[in-house]
């Protein structure tokens, strides 16, 4: 098989029964179309057997995660091409003709993504991908079309290809022979970063990612953490942390965590003083508590691979504060 989208569900039943049917009908001529199922108690497969009896179910025998969920189901999966799909996903018609092309046109090229938008509001970007993924020095993620708390309108400024940071998990087309070249998804992560992780140590293989605008999908996002959730906090900032940990040189990595230590706390008294935000407090903190406290079991893995996978030189964090450029653009100048 050459290639195969695989949708990782947990407790999603509603999800796949609003979003599936697109898959299928632009996807299935394409592609093996598979739900790996994460232990859901919702009746998603009892859903599933009923109304799409063909597609192909991986059961798990628990929560997995996102990271490790999908490192346990592509093992079951022989494909050229694994499509990491989430299940809150609206694809188009000829969504994955034009990423499938580009990987066939590109050996040096180990993963890609559309352009993601918003399901809620269909000419906007879509925070979680927007058109590709980009570290800034000191490991903040953002994208082309979302920076921080700004998420543009898509009005075709990013529509050409491009070599990005990071492509987003809720829509990634990878190479099978490079997914296992790094080992997968790292699963402690348990979610949130992972994919970041995953490409940060691809790019250092020498591996190349990309953003592909001529495929357009649609994306719900939050589907199971939504946004302000504390668990989602803790995820993000500990997840954040290990993978600096895990993919930054040395002398590079101690600079970085001393200036990241104060940008947390300023964070984190942020959400309690100005937003009387407890929970979200609590969750950096704990996050920082248990990156103390686990990584030394990760550091023997980093730095591998030779090549290298600058950060941008800038912070976002002042650029969007202090010189109020709000925009992927902006900060390009």
């Amino acid at each position: 098989m050459k290639t195969a989208i695989v949708i990782l569900n947990w407790n999603g039943q509603a999800m796949l029964a609003e979003y599936l049917p697109t898959v299928l009908s632009y996807s299935q001529d394409d592609a093996e179309v598979i739900v790996a199922d994460n232990a859901s108690t919702d009746g998603s497969l009892a859903w599933l057997h009923e109304h799409y009896p063909h597609v192909r179910i991986i059961r798990l025998d628990r929560n997995y995660g996102f990271a490790e969920g999908y490192n346990k189901a592509l093992h079951e999966v022989e494909a050229d091409y694994y499509v990491l799909l989430n299940s809150d996903v609206l694809v188009t018609h000829h969504w994955l003709t034009p990423l499938v092309e580009f990987m066939d046109a590109h050996p040096d090229c180990a993963a890609v993504q559309p352009k993601l938008r918003a399901v809620a509001r269909r000419e906007a970007f879509e925070y979680a991908g927007a058109a590709g993924g980009y570290l800034d020095r000191y490991g903040y993620p953002f994208c082309r079309g979302r920076v921080l708390e700004t998420v543009e309108d898509d009005n075709g400024q990013y529509d050409y290809p491009t070599e990005v940071h990071w492509t987003t998990g809720a829509c990634m087309v990878v190479r099978s022979a490079d997914y296992w070249l790094v080992g997968g998804l790292d699963g402690r992560f348990f979610a949130h970063q992972e994919e970041i992780d995953f490409c940060w140590r691809l790019r250092r293989q020498g591996r190349r990612l990309f953003c592909i605008p001529d495929s357009i999908v649609y994306h719900v996002g939050g589907g199971t953490l939504p946004k302000g959730n504390p668990r989602k906090t803790f995820l993000n900032f500990r997840n954040n942390l290990t993978m600096l940990y895990k993919n930054l040189p040395e002398d590079e990595l101690r600079h970085v965590l001393r200036v990241r230590f104060w940008l947390d706390w300023l964070a984190a008294f942020e959400t309690l003083l100005l937003h009387g935000k407890w929970q979200d407090f609590r969750a950096i903190f704990q996050a920082r508590l248990a990156f103390r406290r686990w990584r030394k079991d990760f550091r023997q893995t980093a730095p591998q691979g030779t090549a290298s996978a600058p950060l941008k030189p800038y912070v976002i964090l002042w650029r969007y504060y202090a010189k109020r450029q709000r925009t992927f653009s902006d900060m390009e100048k």
